[in-house]
């Protein structure tokens, strides 16, 4: 089984048709994990509940447009895709994914940020976890 990060950015598209690829070589199945970020907006104080709830609406339609994609790849490429959203750390919640599925392997795509060069980006937190094989896709 492989375990593939997915988001709205270029890398994790990226990823998704590298995992998706590999999965229909390899005969595997593959998890495909958005995870929804606590937001910024719902950290900061005062904030209007009209922006928190279009914050939400935003993530929840992104959420639904990749979960479609799948859908549709997974039938074009005769893989079984299954789709899971999760809310929180990408990283906690891409771990908990991989360890409840037992994944045999993690595809997530090169983080674009800058900041994550001083921090560590989720790919290279999950590489230094030392649990799965992890593939970083440009």
């Amino acid at each position: 089984m492989i375990l593939v990060g997915v988001d709205d950015s270029v890398t994790a598209a990226r990823a998704a048709w590298y995992a998706a690829g590999l999965a229909r070589r390899q005969h595997a199945r593959v998890v495909a994990v958005y995870v929804e970020p606590i937001g910024s907006v719902t950290l900061a104080a005062p904030v209007d509940a009209n922006v928190i709830a279009a914050e939400y609406a935003a993530r929840d339609e992104i959420a639904k447009e990749l979960a479609a994609r799948a859908e549709e790849v997974g039938r074009e490429l005769g893989i079984s895709i299954k789709f899971v959203t999760a809310r929180g750390d990408a990283y906690h919640e891409i771990a908990r994914v991989a360890d409840e599925t037992r994944a045999d392997a993690i595809v997530v795509g090169a983080s674009l940020k800058a900041g994550h060069r001083l921090l560590g980006s989720i790919a290279v937190r999950l590489v230094r976890a030392g649990k799965w094989p992890v593939t970083v896709v440009p």
